[in-house]
């Protein structure tokens, strides 16, 4: 499915924006500096809201607390001692594994579309970034792999470093600004990422749109997770690919083929809603069986709280799921 236009049904789990802070619009961040200073954003706002969600510390015996500091892992937060003593304590915990995270950017050509709000591509890649950030502040170590055009496939290791997080929002910033192209599934960059993780499960986070004639992305999906990694998608929507906003003689696009066709909107509106429904049932079923953390967003949702979302959803998460 590679038209310019696709709706689809409603984000997947979200914030009450009135139990958190003011958000700001994903348009108006990407227009705030470097990608650096917009990750540090997005993690700062979704910090904030942090504390008014529901969160649930590891099950894992602790020891001892100590009061927060900037790197110490989120969900060693105890919540119960913070509405006590109005102060965040951490619970410490024997000597843990490193985890680490791999981020794959989906740059094929879809992620071009930006019809309600900032392109997708630009979405995801803020998502990531923010993500990456995080990472890093937990010192644990992130790698990152782009794709969409094969011949243009980009591969950043696995690191903890913090000067490595500079590196890799310097790619991220490249592929960004050269924006999307090809027609390549994320498939092929997730399977790379099975043979560098052989010996040890790692965290994969998908920022895609997810439109993949022949499935081959859900199917890599799901064997990752069966190979026991812990596995997110953030499934990125333009608010126009789910409401068809369309009228008048219209003509639509396709941006990974050179296909075009003119049609009046209110005559395929129905059909088309339909059959974008049935796609995203099937995405949601399918990586919800094999046990992937799923995530609907759309490019007018705030980065803040879509990272809030996927903190929270990870908390939840039990020891047996987290990766070692």
């Amino acid at each position: 499915m590679t038209d310019a236009a696709r709706p689809g049904p409603g984000p997947g789990p979200a914030v009450d924006p009135r139990e958190t802070p003011l958000w700001i619009d994903p348009a108006q961040l990407a227009r705030l500096g470097s990608l650096p200073i917009q990750a540090r954003v997005i993690v700062e706002g979704a910090l904030s809201g942090l504390h008014r969600a529901s969160v649930h510390g590891s099950s894992v015996e602790f020891a001892e607390h100590k009061e927060y500091s900037p790197g110490d892992e989120l969900r060693h937060v105890d919540w119960k001692a913070y509405g006590k003593l109005d102060r965040y304590y951490v619970k410490q915990f024997e000597q843990e594994s490193q985890l680490t995270v791999y981020l794959v950017l989906d740059a094929s050509a879809s992620m071009a579309f930006a019809g309600g709000g900032i392109a997708k591509l630009q979405y995801g890649g803020l998502a990531l970034a923010a993500l990456a950030y995080l990472v890093i502040q937990q010192q644990d170590k992130v790698g990152l792999i782009a794709c969409g055009d094969r011949a243009l496939e980009t591969l950043v290791p696995a690191r903890g470093r913090s000067n490595h997080l500079h590196d890799l929002m310097s790619v991220l910033e490249s592929i960004i600004a050269r924006g999307a192209t090809g027609d390549e599934s994320p498939a092929a960059a997730l399977a790379r990422i099975a043979e560098l993780t052989r010996r040890r499960r790692a965290l994969i986070i998908l920022a895609s749109d997810l439109f993949d004639a022949d499935d081959d992305t859900l199917k890599q999906l799901s064997q990752l997770r069966a190979q026991r990694h812990d596995v997110s998608v953030l499934h990125i929507l333009d608010p126009h690919e789910r409401s068809f906003p369309y009228d008048g003689l219209t003509q639509f696009e396709a941006l990974e083929t050179d296909h075009k066709v003119l049609v009046n909107p209110a005559a395929i509106r129905r059909d088309y809603l339909d059959r974008m429904d049935g796609f995203l049932a099937r995405v949601r079923g399918t990586l919800t069986a094999a046990g992937v953390d799923y995530h609907l967003v759309e490019t007018s949702q705030p980065l803040e709280q879509t990272l809030l979302a996927l903190i929270i959803a990870r908390s939840r998460l039990g020891p047996a799921r987290r990766a070692s």
